[in-house]
């Protein structure tokens, strides 16, 4: 059996032929910007052919049936060399955890490859613009319609959904159930009538967010994942892997590193590096690495364009960083969601007083 360290090399030699012939995709981080589509669609599928894609997924589901440590292997090789791990977080983390721990053979069977070999590409369908940081008190209902579905609501800050073929949706199914009961999880198809795509342009002149309308758009039932009315369940439980990724987010931390000069910020970088190696994956330590890795990243982005001056900051390498950075403050939970997570959860803090809801 392959070693982690023999997958290493061989990851190492076959990125640098890849960066070499023009076909590697650069690293994007987490959210794939639309104009890189057809190039990661392609980097994926070279991945996948050469045996560096679902490295740890089983292999009737389209992976190498290797271990986490096999993956971390690739996921550090990428982030060395600056090249993308995979394609689509939403589909290859998010949406494939979720089909693998809780999909039927039938939906095993018609997702996962196709996810590897980025014939399907999906986006995320959770958070709504009454219900982001407090995603229970969503209000998006699916209410049956003969043996299927039928979904209406809006959705927003959905990845590259105007790219996606299919979605990972919550719904809420018993809508008398208080918070986070009743809420259901599908696999929906964003090609069905009723659905409505419209990006958002950021500061950056890109549209890698976007609002969604859902007006009666229909689901089957074979689109449910999961029992019905526990898709607060499937969703929370299906995390994304950090194992897999800090060791990468370490790396590339250290390769921004690089460019810092002031040794108070890279002190403070380095020390974030050294929270990361310790996390291990820790989840309980997530609300910590992702506080400190959003703040540290806004901060580095507005030294460079400070050094760079007017001029650097109007047409220079560091503009389109510096304009993004502050979004990454409330992807993935706000700033001060994080902060309150660590109070309560790490510090033992009194809970935040929160209003009631109509569903509490």
């Amino acid at each position: 059996m392959t070693t982690p360290d023999e997958l290493r090399g061989a990851a190492r030699e076959f990125i640098a032929a890849s960066v070499s012939d023009g076909s590697a995709c650069p690293a994007f981080g987490a959210i794939m910007p639309p104009a890189m589509f057809d190039r990661a669609r392609a980097w994926q599928r070279r991945c996948h052919e050469a045996g560096f894609a679902g490295i740890d997924w089983p292999a009737e589901f389209g992976g190498r049936g290797l271990s986490p440590e096999h993956a971390d292997a690739w996921s550090e090789e990428c982030a060395a060399a600056g090249v993308a791990g995979y394609m689509n977080f939403q589909g290859i983390v998010l949406a494939g955890a979720a089909i693998r721990t809780f999909g039927t053979d039938e939906q095993q069977a018609r997702y996962l490859d196709a996810t590897l070999r980025a014939d399907i590409v999906w986006c995320q369908l959770f958070s709504e613009p009454g219900s982001g940081s407090d995603l229970a008190s969503l209000t998006t209902r699916a209410e049956p319609d003969g043996d299927g579905w039928r979904i209406t609501g809006q959705k927003v800050w959905s990845s590259t959904a105007q790219l996606a073929h299919h979605a990972i949706l919550l719904a809420r199914t018993a809508p008398d159930e208080p918070s986070h009961r009743g809420i259901s999880f599908f696999l929906f198809d964003m090609a069905s009538p009723g659905v409505e795509v419209r990006p958002i342009r950021q500061m950056t002149g890109d549209s890698e967010f976007c609002e969604v309308f859902l007006d009666g758009a229909p689901a089957a039932a074979a689109d449910l994942l999961g029992p019905l009315h526990s898709g607060w369940t499937v969703a929370t439980s299906v995390l994304a892997d950090e194992r897999a990724s800090v060791g990468a987010a370490g790396i590339g931390l250290r390769r921004r590193l690089e460019q810092v000069r002031d040794p108070h910020v890279r002190a403070d970088g380095l020390a974030i590096a050294g929270l990361l190696g310790r996390s291990g994956g820790d989840p309980t330590l997530g609300p910590l690495t992702k506080l400190a890795t959003t703040e540290f990243d806004s901060r580095v982005t507005a030294l460079a364009v400070h050094d760079a001056g007017a001029e650097g900051m109007l047409h220079g390498s560091h503009t389109d960083p510096f304009l993004y950075s502050p979004g990454m403050r409330v992807a993935g939970g706000t700033s001060e969601i994080q902060r309150n997570l660590i109070g309560e959860r790490l510090l033992g803090l009194p809970r935040e007083p929160r209003p009631p809801t109509a569903n509490s």
